[in-house]
C-alpha cells in the first residue's frame, strides 16, 4: 500500500484577491477544487491511502471529502495552530501505516512517476528522496544541486537562474528517520530539515520530467485554468492507439436490477452487442472489460462460477468477429477498496498488464455514475450508456458523450 500526506492547511494569502474565503487548495481549477486534480493525480500512482494535514478553514475541505470522494480512504490530522511545513508533516506522518510515505503539496500539481521515486528511495536507503523538477529560465523558485549518485549535496536560494532541478514539493519520507530526530513541534520541512541535515548525506533526488505547476501566485493559478481544462472527446481521433474500459453488466449484457448475473443462465447480451464488439475490435487497439463483483464478495457465486460466465461470453464474441483482450473485475465489499469501482485502481491494473494502453486515449463505457466517476478518477474520457439510469442528466460533467447502447456507441465510431 502506498500512503501519502497532503499539505492542505496554508493560508493562501498571495491568492486572496484571486480566490478570497477559500483554502488555497480548494481555488477553482477547471471547474474543480485544485485539491481534486492533486488527489487524481496521486491516486493514478498508486496512492490507496491519503491523510490530509488540515488547518486553515478545515470544515471546508473535509466536507467537499465527504461528498465527493465518499470512497477514498483517509485520515485527518488537524493543526490547532500553524505549525510550518515540517509541524505538519511530523504531526500527519504519526498517523501513517507505512515505513515510507509521499508527501504532496496541495497547491502544487506535480505528475510524478512514483514507481521511480520508489527506487530511488529504497535503492540508496534514503531518509528523503525528493521529486525534482528540470526547469530553465526562472527566478520563483531555488536550485537543488545532486552528485552523479542522485545524492542531494546543497539547496541554493532564489535568483534567476538559466537552468536547474527545482523541489517540486513531492517527497518520499521514511518515517522512522524523521521522527527519530526528534525536531520542535513548530519548523520549516525545507529551511529546518532539508537543508539543515542536508550535509548528512541522507537525502537523494529523482528527477521528473512530469507537468509541474504551482498555483501560489496569481499568474500560476490562472495558466492552470487553461492548463487542466479537459479535452473535448472526439470520436473523430480514435484509432488502434487507443483502449476502450467495458463495464458489462448493462452495457454488454442485460443487468438484472437488484439481483446478480450468478451464472451462464442469468446471462444475456444486450441486443446488438456482438456486431458492437466486431466494430470495436476493428477501430480500437485494446478492448478490456472493467467491472465490480459484489456477488462474489458476498459469497452468492464463486470465482470459477464468474470465470465460466466469461469463458463464455468470450467465445461467443469470437464466433462473431469480436475481441475481448481481458477481464478485470474486484470482489470486495468495502467500497473504500483502490480496485472497486469508483476508485481507480482496476484501471492502474490494466494499464500495468497491458504497456500499450495510453490512459490519455482511453474511454469508459458504462452505465452508472460510479463507471463515470471511476473513469474522472483514472483521468480517462467517459461514455454514458444510458440502459439502467436513462434519467441521468446530461450534460454531466463526468460524461463526456451519452448513447442508448454500445452499438449506437460503436456506430458513431
Amino acid at each position: 500500500m502506498i500512503e501519502a500526506i497532503v499539505l492542505a492547511g496554508g493560508l493562501g494569502t498571495r491568492l486572496r484577491e484571486a480566490v478570497p474565503d477559500l483554502p488555497k487548495c480548494m481555488a477553482p481549477v477547471a471547474g474543480k477544487p485544485f485539491l481534486s486534480h492533486v488527489i487524481d493525480a496521486l491516486r493514478m500512482q498508486g496512492v490507496e491511502r491519503f491523510i490530509f494535514s488540515l488547518g486553515y478553514m478545515a470544515e471546508v475541505i473535509e466536507k467537499y471529502l465527504q461528498e465527493h470522494y465518499p470512497t477514498l480512504s483517509y485520515t485527518v490530522a488537524l493543526e490547532e495552530e500553524p505549525l510550518g511545513t515540517g509541524g505538519a508533516i511530523q504531526l500527519a506522518i504519526q498517523q501513517a501505516q507505512t515505513e515510507n510515505i509521499l508527501v504532496a503539496n496541495g497547491d502544487t500539481l506535480f505528475r510524478i512517476q512514483a514507481k521511480e521515486l520508489f527506487a530511488v528511495h529504497e535503492k540508496n536507503k534514503a531518509e528523503c528522496t525528493l521529486a525534482l523538477k528540470p526547469m530553465l529560465n526562472f527566478e520563483r523558485y531555488g536550485v537543488v544541486e545532486i552528485e552523479n549518485s542522485n545524492k542531494i549535496i546543497s539547496f541554493k536560494e532564489k535568483q534567476f537562474y538559466k537552468e536547474g532541478l527545482i523541489n517540486g514539493g513531492i517527497y518520499l519520507v521514511n518515517k522512522t528517520a524523521l521522527l527519530s530526530r526528534n525536531l520542535p513541534t513548530k519548523f520549516s520541512f525545507e529551511k529546518d530539515y532539508l537543508e539543515e541535515f542536508c550535509s548528512e548525506g541522507k537525502f537523494y533526488a529523482a528527477i521528473q520530467e512530469g507537468y509541474f505547476i504551482d498555483i501560489g501566485i496569481p499568474e500560476d493559478y490562472n495558466k492552470a485554468q487553461s492548463d487542466l481544462k479537459s479535452i473535448p472527446l472526439d470520436l473523430k481521433k480514435v484509432d488502434k492507439s487507443w483502449t476502450l474500459f467495458l463495464d458489462r453488466d448493462g452495457v454488454i449484457n442485460d443487468e438484472i436490477v437488484g439481483n446478480y448475473v450468478l451464472n451462464w443462465d442469468g446471462f444475456k447480451f444486450s441486443p446488438g452487442v456482438l456486431k458492437a464488439l466486431k466494430i470495436l475490435s476493428e477501430k480500437v487497439g485494446t478492448i478490456v472489460v472493467i467491472s465490480n463483483q459484489r456477488g462474489i464478495g458476498k459469497g452468492l457465486m464463486s470465482e470459477e462460477d464468474l470465470a465460466d460466465i466469461h469463458q463464455k461470453l468470450l467465445a461467443e464474441v469470437k464466433a462473431t468477429g469480436g475481441r475481448i483482450d481481458h477481464f478485470f473485475y474486484c470482489t470486495e465489499k468495502d467500497n473504500t477498496c483502490f480496485n472497486r469501482k469508483p476508485n481507480p485502481g482496476m484501471a492502474l491494473q490494466a494499464a500495468t498488464q497491458f504497456p500499450q494502453i495510453d490512459l490519455f486515449k482511453t474511454i469508459m463505457v458504462g452505465n452508472k455514475p460510479s463507471d463515470m466517476r471511476f473513469g474522472r478518477a483514472a483521468g480517462i474520457y467517459n461514455v454514458f450508456i444510458t440502459s439502467t439510469n436513462p434519467n441521468e442528466p446530461f450534460p454531466h460533467p463526468d460524461i463526456d458523450l451519452r448513447f442508448n447502447s454500445l452499438l449506437d456507441f460503436a456506430l458513431a465510431l
